[in-house]
């Protein structure tokens, strides 16, 4: 388990009256109703989806917690459809059974890259992340199955929201940092304080600069700013992640969640 350094300097006591001074960006949210399909496959020219899932709360979520017991304890080598007992065919992870179109239990196995058929990699395409998530609620959502038995409602349930949740922690590239290092074994504290004096200094001069902005061109330039900011240390990110520097990775992590934090509340005041 690699650490981050010694910490000092709360942030709280920085980003006070600017800046939220406690903001989980956990790619993990809350159980909640999953709303029908038609909300899923709506066309993405009139909202994204990626900004559609308003309707998760932004908190600590556990999958261990939601799938029932029988489905967190499956075997990840029976690769066995639980009512027609049918081998899992092909490479598509085994979430939905084509010989009886039954949804299957979570396999806690499969990571949020399999799920969208992707190398396990910080730089993906985002653009075709959205296809594969239809389709995957074309299969997996519960409005299909409600004359189905208790027990296929209830996979259809835990499997629809493992699929929002793979959604939304890959398509944004704070959240898919965060997750990829989980997978290395590596936890990471989003409300972790500040021990690099530079960016002490910075975060500083960024709360200065939005408390001081005349007039919303000064904002948009701030905001730029920060866009620009966190780019660089996505980039960042990337290079510490190949070369298996993880406690680069968890500082760029550090400077990617203060930046979008800045970001998102120069948007509040536009």
């Amino acid at each position: 388990m690699y650490k981050t350094k010694k910490l000092c300097a709360p942030l709280s006591a920085i980003f006070r009256g600017v800046l939220p001074t406690k903001r989980r960006l956990s790619p993990y949210f809350s159980n909640s109703r999953i709303p029908s399909l038609s909300s899923h496959l709506q066309s993405s020219s009139r909202v994204p989806p990626r900004y559609a899932l308003h309707f998760l709360p932004n908190s600590n979520f556990s999958f261990q917690n939601l799938c029932s017991q029988s489905a967190a304890n499956l075997d990840s080598s029976t690769k066995r459809c639980w009512n027609c007992v049918a081998h899992k065919t092909g490479t598509t992870p085994f979430l939905y059974c084509d010989s009886c179109r039954s949804i299957q239990p979570v396999d806690l196995s499969i990571d949020y890259f399999q799920i969208f058929g992707l190398e396990k990699k910080y730089e993906i395409e985002v653009d075709g992340l959205e296809g594969k998530y239809k389709d995957w609620q074309k299969k997996l959502h519960p409005d299909l199955v409600h004359s189905k038995s208790e027990k296929e409602r209830g996979y259809a349930a835990e499997q629809s929201a493992r699929v929002i949740d793979a959604y939304r922690t890959l398509s944004k590239p704070l959240s898919r940092a965060i997750y990829i290092l989980r997978l290395e074994g590596v936890d990471v504290d989003e409300e972790q304080t500040v021990s690099d004096p530079e960016l002490l200094t910075e975060i500083m001069e960024i709360r200065e600069a939005v408390e001081e902005a005349p007039d919303s061109q000064a904002l948009n330039q701030i905001q730029s700013k920060m866009e620009e900011k966190l780019e660089e240390s996505s980039n960042s990110f990337v290079n510490a992640y190949q070369s298996r520097n993880f406690d680069e990775a968890v500082a760029c992590i550090q400077r990617m969640t203060y930046y979008q934090r800045a970001s998102e509340e120069i948007l509040k005041k536009l």
